[in-house]
């Protein structure tokens, strides 16, 4: 009964990759290793970073006294197939794998595995590996920077299947509210730029208002991505977009909420978002950008639009 219950405890440390504190029970005699998983962000509830494929990557991780031995794989989200290879975990620095896609980073000591669940790395796809204006079957269009010979462009694309739509890329968001609303919605796998600093931006002010100073206790609220990436090809269908629109470069979104948890989505939500976006960008002038207000009654629900292009600027829709 000792053992069945000492086996039971392994398995179970084993199979909650999503843990802060996740224990790794090498064989005796070495001593336990543990692996903790640091907060990804300024916000700490960033759950995405990426990178090109071969390039290296900083996973922001702590290891205990006993990582001598231990060694890394990539282990695609939803996979349960083992890695063929594992690669040393020293002091060289992490290697993203070849093939685009979603991973989760392994440990590995002999036959044990520990699976860490956040942050997923997403292996982009080259933005050189763009063809006529489209990667594989999905239209994407020229951007700006192209048609100029300039650097103006995402580095990259992740590449989206239909089955990973729901991939949580931060406390608040999913990897489908930034897919692009166009007329490709049966084309599959999709691509879109994303940049987590975005991500990063959008979980403060959501922390900013469910945190408000004058609240006796944090509000649960829930953010309404309306649009997120868009193709160069898409956006020059949107009224009134901006020719080199930040949406384009994936680090842009139009988002509404109800703010003050009235019930209701009105100017008085917009104003509270427009202050949390003060605060943030004041705290954080890494992540500072555009601020859109659209409130007119064009506009069936009003909404705001979130950047961080690096330079502050406001406007009115």
């Amino acid at each position: 009964m000792l053992l069945l219950a000492l086996a039971v405890s392994v398995v179970v440390a084993f199979t909650h990759p999503a843990s802060l504190t996740a224990l790794v029970q090498p064989p005796a005699p070495r001593a336990e290793v543990i692996a903790t998983p640091e907060p990804v962000g300024l916000s700490g509830a960033v759950d995405l970073t990426v990178a090109l494929p071969g390039d290296s990557v900083t996973m922001p991780m702590q290891l205990g006294p006993d990582s001598a031995g231990l060694r890394y794989e990539w282990v695609p989200v939803g996979d349960s197939v083992r890695p063929a290879l594992t690669l040393p975990l020293g002091n060289e620095p992490l290697y993203a794998p070849a093939k685009p896609g979603f991973y989760h980073l392994a440990l590995v000591r002999d036959t044990e595995q520990l699976l860490l669940g956040r942050p997923a790395l997403a292996v982009m796809v080259p933005f050189e590996e763009k063809r006529g204006g489209r990667i594989n079957n999905y239209r994407i269009g020229t951007y700006r920077g192209e048609r100029r010979g300039s650097e103006a462009h995402p580095p990259g694309f992740l590449v989206v299947q239909s089955n990973e739509t729901d991939l949580r890329v931060s406390d608040h968001l999913r990897l489908g509210d930034f897919i692009t609303h166009d007329r490709q919605q049966d084309v599959w796998p999709k691509y879109l730029a994303l940049d987590p600093r975005v991500l990063d931006k959008l979980e403060l002010v959501m922390a900013e208002l469910e945190q408000g100073p004058s609240r006796s206790e944090p509000m649960q609220l829930e953010i309404d991505v309306h649009s997120g990436f868009r193709t160069p090809l898409y956006n020059r269908t949107v009224p009134r977009a901006a020719d080199d629109s930040r949406h384009q470069y994936g680090d842009a979104a139009d988002v509404t909420l109800d703010a003050n948890g009235d019930g209701k989505i009105n100017r008085a939500d917009i104003a509270d978002i427009v202050r949390a976006v003060d605060s943030v960008e004041a705290r954080h002038p890494e992540l500072v950008g555009g601020l859109g207000i659209y409130t007119s009654r064009r506009y069936p629900t009003p909404y705001v639009h979130i950047d961080t292009r690096g330079v502050r600027q406001r406007w009115r829709g």
